[in-house]
């Protein structure tokens, strides 16, 4: 006959150690979840990478300046270095002129005047001499001034030479600086849309594509430009919209904001400052409501960022890195004034 037998129950103990083991594991996953950093979203990586660009503009437009500096610096030394080598050659001829005057006297003779005359054969013809020797050295000490006076010149034009050469040695360094400055908010920019999956960032590029493709849809109205300057320097510009924005570019294939500004102006047969900063003093200072196309425009506090005013409220500019020359409402970006040349 089967044995009923009542299955045996678990203790209390193994109950009780079951249940913490679960509440443990619980907690554990929940602690897990919770320390487990949350997935940046596509607003706000881009949000940041946008900030980064701007911060590479800033550096850009400094880099800018430097370079311009470097370039003015290097021209000041040529010429500087030029003039010394022509002032060395004209102290030379001055010395080897004195040296052919010293030789013509000592071959004369060194015998005292006096005594000269007392023995000549022709006295008359002695005197006429002695005048030809008294010119001759009147000569010399005028050749002799000459050479201090060419000898201090050549050395303070040295010093300047030298001064300008320090100088250019410390405006190199600070546009290395500024260069590595530029692309290390660049590489920072690109690591954080790596973050992204291959979606998100494809996204983020379509997005910009429909930005750049803007252009073919762009209404400028039909208020006149400022001057036949200005109209010049646009119809330029215009020619170049879809040319990639690239730091430290001024054409004619790429462009950065103020590289593109002052291209424009050059083929228009204007010369203005390279960096956005100057061009922002280049002219006379207007409000948003004095703007005609063709003017400049100046955003953002510290002036990082130049474009030329199209009309209708929009600007023609190089934007950033990642983008092309385009058209952008002037409500975009903060506006300080516009600039007219």
């Amino acid at each position: 006959m089967a044995s009923h037998r009542r299955p045996k129950q678990a203790s209390r103990t193994r109950v009780t150690v079951l249940t913490a083991t679960a509440a443990a594991a619980v907690a554990l996953s929940a602690q897990a979840a919770q320390a487990a950093p949350a997935k940046p979203s596509v607003k706000s990586v881009k949000a940041k990478v946008d900030g980064l660009y701007e911060q590479a503009e800033q550096a850009t437009e400094k880099f800018n300046g430097a370079k311009e500096k470097q370039q003015k610096l290097q021209k000041q030394v040529e010429d500087i270095q030029d003039e010394v080598a022509r002032q060395q050659s004209e102290l030379n001829d001055l010395q080897d002129d004195l040296g052919t005057l010293a030789s013509a006297q000592y071959r004369s003779g060194g015998i005292d005047p006096s005594l000269q005359l007392f023995l000549s054969a022709d006295p008359d013809s002695y005197l006429d001499k002695a005048s030809t020797l008294d010119q001759l050295s009147t000569k010399q000490a005028e050749g002799l001034q000459q050479i201090a006076e060419k000898k201090r010149t050549l050395n303070q034009q040295k010093a300047e030479a030298a001064s300008k050469l320090d100088e250019l040695d410390e405006t190199r360094t600070e546009l290395g600086k500024k260069k590595k400055e530029v692309q290390a908010k660049l590489g920072e920019a690109q690591k954080l849309l790596n973050s992204l999956t291959a979606a998100q960032r494809a996204s983020l590029a379509a997005a910009e594509d429909r930005a750049n493709r803007s252009n073919e849809r762009v209404d400028l109205g039909n208020v006149p430009p400022a001057s036949s300057l200005a109209a010049a320097a646009l119809s330029a510009a215009k020619t170049k919209l879809g040319s990639p924005y690239v730091y430290g570019a001024t054409g004619p294939s790429s462009f950065d904001c103020s590289g593109l500004t002052s291209w424009a102006y050059a083929q228009a047969g204007a010369g203005i400052p390279r960096t956005s900063q100057s061009q922002a003093n280049a002219g006379t200072r207007l409000s948003m409501s004095q703007l005609a196309p063709g003017d400049l425009v100046i955003f953002y506090g510290d002036q990082h960022h130049v474009g030329l005013y199209a009309g209708n409220n929009m600007v023609l500019h190089a934007p950033r890195t990642g983008t092309v020359v385009r058209y952008e409402s002037i409500n975009n970006m903060p506006f300080q004034f516009g600039v007219r040349i």
